[in-house]
C-alpha cells in the first residue's frame, strides 16, 4: 500500500484530458484505461481519434477507486462490491449532507453511480444549521474524507464567488 498524498484540487471545467486526469488522480493513464474495462461507472466521453474526455464527477470516481484500491488495500472485485452499492457503505439516498445556502451537496455526486456518500459514515447527526457546520473549518460533522472535504470547500467558495 501507498502512503497517503495530498492531491490537487480539482479546476473548475467540464471536461478533462486523461493526462489532466492523470495528474489530478495521482494514476498513470494506462491505469485509468484499464479501469474503464473493470469499473462500468467509469465511461468517459470519447471523440475525435477515440481521444477521452472526464468530466467532474468521473475525477472523483477515479480518485474514490485509487483510494480504495491503494490506500484501503481493496481488491479489483472488492472495490467493485463496494462502489455498485454493496451493502459495506450507505447509498445516497440513506445518507444526506447537509443543505448549504440551498444547495443540496448529496444530489451532485450521485452521477457517479451510488458513489454519493465517499467515506461518509453510516449514522452520523448533521449539525444544527449549515452556519455551524461552516464556521468551525476545523470540525468534520459528516464524517467526511480530507480529500472529499476540501473538494467540497473548493465548490462551495466557486459558487460563493471566491
Amino acid at each position: 500500500m501507498q502512503t497517503k498524498q495530498a492531491l490537487p484540487a480539482i479546476p473548475a471545467k467540464r471536461y478533462f484530458t486523461i493526462g489532466e486526469v492523470s495528474d489530478l488522480c495521482a494514476v498513470k493513464p494506462h491505469v485509468l484505461r484499464y479501469w474503464e474495462q473493470e469499473f462500468s461507472q467509469l465511461n468517459p466521453v470519447k471523440r475525435r481519434g477515440n481521444r477521452r474526455y472526464y468530466q467532474h464527477h468521473e475525477v472523483l470516481l477515479i480518485r474514490r477507486i485509487r483510494e480504495l484500491l491503494y490506500e484501503e488495500g481493496f481488491t479489483i472485485s472488492g472495490a467493485k462490491t463496494k462502489l455498485s452499492g454493496g451493502r459495506i457503505m450507505a447509498t445516497a439516498t440513506e445518507q444526506t449532507a447537509p443543505d448549504v445556502q440551498g444547495i443540496h451537496l448529496d444530489g451532485r455526486a450521485s452521477l457517479a453511480g451510488g458513489v454519493a456518500c465517499y467515506g461518509v459514515a453510516n449514522q452520523v447527526s448533521p449539525p444544527a444549521s449549515p452556519a455551524q457546520a461552516l464556521a468551525n473549518p476545523s470540525a468534520n460533522p459528516a464524517g467526511l474524507s480530507p480529500v472529499v472535504r476540501s473538494e467540497l470547500m473548493a465548490i462551495l467558495n466557486l459558487l460563493k464567488g471566491q
